[in-house]
């Protein structure tokens, strides 16, 4: 509440008080009405979200056995039937309600550690309740802690079916939620969104009979293929979801692909120089992706491509070859990257290659000061600067170009979509009446970090994907070791050993506990270790807090080689090129993630000299950990490590989905259900082309109106 506000609220409430009123009283809501917006929290807005709310497990409440059978079973979940003896609250070895029950064959212990006052009402003697937990044997005999439990009348009906368990959020109980499903159980409409013909085809159950099945299973239902997911009923449901998916994407591409960008259609005296002055041959991958790319850029819809390579696999010559076949058209490319490092190596690079032909490169970066920025923009707005090259800074309502026809984004999963598309609106101005200037820029998205093919093809279903899977010849292998922090001192001897033999060293620091303070902490201590064990090098520091000419100043001594050794933090983990680093020693790479181990280790082996990376790791590891290190250490296949990376990790966290909020699959697991993704991606092409009505009526069914739901 501003300062103001909360003054006058105050004084309003002195005023009342003074007057002898009270504060008007704030209204409370009804436990329905916390409920339901509980339900909204949880996404439950109609009738066919609660029936698609399925349990993520279930409870076995069909069978009750006396208190002494359930004290033979060992420890598990078991289902007792009582009446309670004696109900009491104690407060040794601390504050619990204890509640003794008993049947015909013996006692049974409850204890409640964190307990209502409602609770000790509810519970009292001569109270017959029955009782689902885990019973263990303990000093006093059979017991159960915080057991689940209901009020019961001697004789009453058992449940007929399985208890689901439904995913609930804070304040929202199983009991609400099950008599809330079950209400909209009876009103939805159960017509099914695929016709008998296709079920029959594909296999697939019922719509209907899936839902209520996976609601209240039978007693006799396979429970293990309940829990694994693996029941007709789930694959039902699994599919259904993918399907939905798979056409909402496809549907947005087809609207993508209705609108109108400007064809790019001239490869002509600037490529052909281009390529003619490049001290390379471009490899076969190269050359297919460069066709790809430069086929789509002769539509006159918008291309929307995403271009993945490993790391050093040459995405930056592509790249910049189509740009310069949107320069021999007649229009300007914008070339954006995550981090001013990255964004600068681009910028020296392709300026190193473009300036020699005539073609003025601009650089524009938040750092850079206010005359420069000025200087920059009016070259990028009279069109004098055909291609541009930078950061964020590239989206801020001053900058404005000429004839923006392709825009390039690199790193493109660092980016939120609301800043891709600002940049891509850049090529269009709403205030004109020419009809080019409301057109949309073809885009070219690029990622070091290699999807695997189920992945693309669910969450990419609306982009052209060009993956470069061969690395340019001289590359040299990087010899990868794990080794444990207490041989530290070889380490160093081996780093001293590289500098005198004419090589670089990265020595990059982790994040530690998500906190940049802390990492700038590491990375300084670690600078003045190495400076003080080998005083005899030039030790250099990098980090995210340093100003960017001060960052600058680092990157280009240690480029020169004028920096025996790089201490760093993950700010050098994509784009920096120097050839003479050989060596990388990344510290504590157990706190790593293993795409962010690949392109760290990505650094070195740019030249012609072996190459090595050191994983240093602090003992013991745990599974994951030993996981990803072991896979480092295997291979250096970036599809392959993508690939076991979205094995360990899950989709979720492999796309950064945590940070960007993106919705993600609820039902199917894209480790185990590839076979799916298939089918329901054929099926989606197919209805897209006939069967509008079906289309429309599934994609209602699964997103409600919300078809950005499962969008990435």
């Amino acid at each position: 509440m501003p300062a103001q506000t909360k003054k006058a609220h105050v004084d309003d409430a002195k005023l009342l008080k003074a007057k002898g009123r009270s504060q008007p009283a704030r209204p409370t809501l009804s436990a329905a009405q916390k409920s339901a917006n509980q339900l909204l929290k949880l996404g439950l807005r109609t009738d066919m979200d609660l029936a698609l709310h399925l349990p993520m497990r279930y409870e076995d409440e069909t069978q009750v056995m006396s208190i002494h059978e359930a004290s033979l079973r060992g420890t598990q979940v078991v289902q007792v039937e009582g009446v309670i003896s004696v109900s009491d609250i104690q407060y040794r070895p601390r504050r619990q309600l204890v509640v003794t029950m008993a049947d015909d064959s013996g006692q049974l212990v409850l204890r409640f550690l964190n307990f209502y006052g409602s609770q000790t009402k509810q519970l009292s003697e001569g109270v017959r309740i029955r009782v689902r937990g885990e019973l263990r044997h303990g000093f006093f005999g059979a017991e159960m802690v915080h057991p689940s439990y209901k009020v019961v009348l001697e004789g009453a009906p058992l449940p007929t079916s399985l208890t689901p368990v439904y995913p609930a959020g804070e304040g929202l109980s199983q009991a609400y939620l099950r008599k809330a499903i079950a209400g909209a159980l009876t009103r939805i409409d159960w017509q099914d969104t695929l016709p008998a013909t296709l079920l029959t085809e594909l296999k697939l159950d019922p719509f209907e009979a899936a839902v209520r099945l996976l609601h209240n299973p039978p007693t006799e239902v396979d429970e293990y293929a309940l829990t694994e997911r693996s029941h007709p009923a789930w694959i039902r449901m699994k599919f259904d979801e993918l399907l939905a998916q798979q056409l909402s994407l496809k549907r947005a591409q087809n609207a993508r692909r209705a609108r109108t960008a400007c064809a790019l259609p001239t490869v002509g005296k600037i490529s052909k120089a281009f390529l003619k002055q490049l001290p390379f041959k471009l490899t076969a991958a190269q050359q297919r992706v460069l066709d790809e790319i430069r086929h789509d850029l002769r539509e006159s819809f918008p291309m929307q491509r995403l271009l993945q390579g490993d790391v050093g696999s040459g995405k930056t010559v592509v790249a910049a070859l189509a740009a310069v076949q949107a320069i021999d058209s007649g229009f300007q490319a914008v070339l954006m990257a995550p981090t001013e490092i990255l964004a600068d190596q681009h910028f020296r690079k392709i300026a190193a290659w473009m300036e020699p032909l005539g073609v003025e490169v601009a650089w524009l970066t938040g750092s850079l000061k206010k005359k420069e920025k000025a200087a920059a923009n009016a070259r990028i707005e009279s069109g004098a600067a055909r291609l541009v090259i930078g950061t964020h800074a590239l989206i801020q309502d001053s900058v404005q170009f000429d004839k923006l026809g392709l825009v390039i984004v690199d790193e493109q999963h660092r980016f939120g979509v609301g800043q891709r598309l600002a940049l891509r609106n850049k090529a269009t101005d709403p205030n004109s009446n020419d009809t080019a200037a409301h057109t949309v820029p073809h885009q070219l998205m690029m990622s070091a970090t290699p999807i695997p093919r189920t992945l693309a093809m669910t969450y990419y279903a609306d982009l052209e994907v060009s993956v470069i899977d061969e690395l340019p010849p001289g590359r040299t292998p990087v010899v990868t070791r794990t080794i444990d922090q207490n041989r530290r001192e070889e380490v160093i001897a081996r780093v001293h050993a590289a500098a005198q033999e004419g090589r670089q060293v990265y020595w990059v620091c982790p994040l530690i506990e998500e906190s940049e303070a802390l990492q700038l902490q590491t990375a300084t201590d670690t600078y003045a270790m190495l400076a003080e064990a080998l005083p005899d090098l030039h030790i250099g520091l990098v980090h995210g807090r340093l100003k960017p000419a001060e960052k600058k100043e680092v990157m280009d001594a240690f480029s020169a080689g004028q920096i025996h050794v790089l201490v760093a933090t993950t700010v050098i983990e994509v784009g920096v090129d120097v050839p003479n680093a050989s060596l990388m020693v990344i510290e504590h790479a157990e706190r790593f993630g293993l795409s962010q181990l690949h392109q760290l280790r990505g650094r070195v082996g740019r030249g012609a000299a072996a190459s090595a990376c050191i994983l240093l790791y602090q003992s013991p590891l745990g599974g994951t950990a030993k996981q990803r290190l072991m896979t480092m250490r295997e291979t250096a296949d970036g599809f392959e490590i993508a690939r076991r990376d979205l094995e360990i990790r899950g989709p979720g966290e492999f796309l950064g989905a945590r940070q960007s909020g993106e919705a993600l699959l609820r039902f199917a697991d894209l480790a185990t259900d590839q076979w799916l993704v298939e089918k329901a991606r054929n099926l989606a092409q197919t209805l897209l082309q006939s069967e509008p009505a079906i289309v429309g009526s599934h994609l209602e069914r699964w997103l409600g109106g919300r078809e950005d739901f499962l969008k990435v």
